[in-house]
C-alpha cells in the first residue's frame, strides 16, 4: 500500500473521529417543539441540539445578563417585546436578519428584526373558570378598579412582572390604560385586596388556577388557552371551560423571538437554527403545541383555535416599550416592597 494512501486512510480516520458540534438553545420553561423536527435539524446540519430551560422569560434573561461574559448557550428563545430593551441595552444579543423574516408583517418585528426575530405572537389576557362563576353567581368585573377591589382581587392571580413576560405585558397594559402613577396604584391596591401574584405561568396556571385545583378562577395568561384546554381534552369537551376576560387596560400582543447569543462559538450553526424557527414545519407545529399564533401569517391554523379570541389590541408603542425596564424596577419599589 503506498504512502499517500496510508495518509488517506488516517486522514479519512481523523475526520470520522472528529466530535458531532453541540448547538446550545435555551428557552423559558413553556417551550415545546417536536422532537421530530428538531432530529431533522440535527441530521440536516451534523449537529447536536442542547435544549435548556430558563425559567421563565424574565428569570431567562437575568441568567443571560448575569452570564455575558461566559455565555450559556448560543441561541436564545422566549426573549419579546417587553424584553427587548433591556437585552439590547445588555449587549448580550449578536445582529443577525433572517432571510425568511421579510415574510413577517412589519407590525410584528421586535424593534429594527435584528437582534430578535419575531418567532410568534400571543396576546396575553386574563382567563376566567367559567363554571367557577356560574357556582357563585359572582358577575364578572368590567373594569381594572373593579378588578382591583377585593370582591375580585382575592379571585385573580397573576404573574410577577419582573420575573415573568406575561406580568411584565400586563404591567405595561396598566401603564398605557391608567398612566404609570396610576398603575402602580392599582397594583398596590389589588394586592391589598388579595390579588396573588407569583413567579410564573406555569405557577399561575397549572397550580393556582382553579382548573387545576387552585383557589383563584381568574388567572392571566393567553386569549388562546380556552382554545388549548379543549384540545387537551381529546376530545371529551366541546365547549371551552375557561374564557377570555378582556378588560381594558389588561390585554397586550406579545412578540416572542429568536436571537443569537454574543460570543457564540457556533454563529453559523446558530443562524442556521432561527432560519429553521422560522421553516413551514416548525410554524406549523407552534400553534398547537406552545398556543401562540406563528409569525409568518400563511402558517394554517388548526379547526381548535375558534376557541380562541383575539383581542382589539394594538402593538404597544415604542416608546413605552423602552421603558419597560425603569418600569419593572419602580414596580419593584414601589409595589413588591411595599
Amino acid at each position: 500500500m503506498s504512502n499517500r494512501w496510508i495518509l488517506g486512510l488516517l486522514l479519512l480516520g481523523t475526520a470520522s473521529a472528529q466530535p458531532t458540534p453541540t448547538l446550545t438553545v435555551i428557552t423559558h420553561d413553556s417551550f415545546a417543539l417536536d422532537k421530530k423536527l428538531v432530529a431533522g435539524f440535527e441530521a440536516a446540519n451534523r449537529v447536536h441540539v442542547q435544549l435548556l430551560k430558563g425559567g421563565d422569560a424574565g428569570e431567562l434573561l437575568n441568567k443571560l445578563i448575569l452570564t455575558r461574559a461566559a455565555p450559556i448557550a448560543d441561541v436564545v428563545y422566549g426573549l419579546d417585546n417587553t424584553l427587548l430593551p433591556r437585552a439590547q441595552a445588555a449587549g448580550i444579543l449578536s445582529a443577525y436578519t433572517s432571510p425568511a423574516a421579510a415574510k413577517i408583517p412589519a407590525a410584528y418585528r421586535l424593534g429594527d428584526g435584528t437582534l430578535l426575530t419575531t418567532v410568534d405572537t400571543g396576546y396575553v389576557a386574563l382567563n376566567y373558570d367559567k363554571a367557577a362563576f356560574a357556582k357563585t353567581g359572582l358577575p364578572l368585573p368590567t373594569t381594572l378598579a373593579q378588578l382591583a377591589t377585593p370582591t375580585y382581587a382575592r379571585l385573580t392571580v397573576v404573574e410577577s412582572p419582573a420575573t415573568s413576560s406575561p406580568g411584565a405585558a400586563l404591567l405595561l397594559a396598566t401603564v398605557q390604560q391608567l398612566g404609570q402613577d396610576g398603575a402602580l396604584n392599582w397594583w398596590r391596591t389589588a394586592r391589598q385586596g388579595g390579588m396573588k401574584v407569583v413567579r410564573g405561568w406555569e405557577q399561575a396556571y397549572n397550580q393556582e388556577f382553579t382548573l387545576y385545583g387552585g383557589k383563584y378562577p381568574i388567572v392571566l395568561s393567553y386569549a388562546s388557552s380556552p382554545a388549548a384546554e379543549v384540545y387537551f381534552s381529546t376530545g371529551k369537551l366541546k365547549d371551552a371551560p375557561s374564557a377570555n376576560l378582556f378588560l381594558p387596560g389588561t390585554t397586550f400582543l406579545q412578540l416572542e423571538g429568536a436571537g443569537l447569543l454574543k460570543g457564540s462559538k457556533q454563529a453559523v450553526l446558530a443562524r442556521k437554527f432561527v432560519d429553521f424557527m422560522l421553516s413551514a414545519p416548525v410554524q406549523a407545529d407552534f400553534p398547537n403545541r406552545m398556543w401562540v399564533y406563528p409569525s409568518l401569517p400563511e402558517t394554517p391554523l388548526s379547526e381548535v383555535w375558534k376557541y380562541a379570541q383575539k383581542p382589539q389590541v394594538s402593538p404597544t408603542p415604542s416608546e413605552l416599550l423602552a421603558r419597560s425596564a425603569a418600569l419593572v424596577d419602580a414596580w419593584v419599589t414601589g409595589v413588591l416592597r411595599k
